[in-house]
C-alpha cells in the first residue's frame, strides 16, 4: 500500500513539475461575427494532464457606432484543450468550455437624452486550434469557435504565447 501510495505521489509529481514548465500566457487580436468587430485578448494555458490544458480567455471588442447606437462588448472564457497532435512543429487541440457574453448598448433617444440597457448571458464554445512552435521563446497560435448563445457568433483568433 505505501509503495503504491509513494508511485502515485512521484506521478503527480513529474505531471506538475511537467506542467509547470509547459504554462503559457499570451495575447491576441478576435474577430466576432456578431458583433462584426475586432477584438483583443488575453488568455493563458495550464497543463493538467498529457494532452489536456486549461485555458481561461478575456476578450475585449473595440466599441462600434451604428445608427447612433453605441455597442460595448465582451466576453470571458473557460476552455478545456485536448491536443490530439503535438509535434515539435505544431500542437493542433479541440476545444470545449463555457462562455459568458456581456453586451451593453446606448444610444440618442432623439429627445435630449440618452437611453442603455445592458445584457449577459452564458453559453457554450466549440472549436480548435494550432499552435506553432517555431523554436523561439514566441509560439504563434491561431483558433476558430463557434459560441453557442442566443444567435450565436463565431469567432476567429490569432495570437503569441509565452512560455513561463
Amino acid at each position: 500500500m505505501k509503495r503504491a501510495v509513494c508511485i502515485l505521489f512521484c506521478l503527480i509529481t513529474a505531471n506538475v513539475m511537467t506542467a509547470q514548465e509547459d504554462t503559457r500566457i499570451g495575447g491576441f487580436l478576435a474577430y466576432g461575427t456578431e458583433i462584426e468587430n475586432l477584438g483583443i485578448g488575453a488568455n493563458a494555458e495550464f497543463p493538467i494532464a498529457t494532452s489536456l490544458t486549461i485555458s481561461p480567455s478575456l476578450i475585449y471588442y473595440f466599441p462600434r457606432e451604428e445608427g447612433g447606437v453605441d455597442f460595448n462588448w465582451f466576453e470571458v472564457n473557460g476552455n478545456a484543450n485536448y491536443y490530439f497532435l503535438d509535434t515539435d512543429g505544431a500542437g493542433v487541440y479541440g476545444l470545449a468550455g463555457l462562455n459568458y457574453s456581456r453586451v451593453k448598448v446606448s444610444g440618442d433617444t432623439g429627445f435630449g437624452g440618452t437611453v442603455s440597457a445592458s445584457d449577459g448571458r452564458f453559453g457554450l464554445n466549440l472549436g480548435a486550434g494550432a499552435n506553432f512552435d517555431i523554436g523561439g521563446a514566441i509560439i504563434p497560435f491561431a483558433e476558430v469557435k463557434y459560441v453557442i448563445i442566443d444567435q450565436g457568433q463565431l469567432v476567429v483568433l490569432g495570437g503569441v504565447r509565452f512560455p513561463i
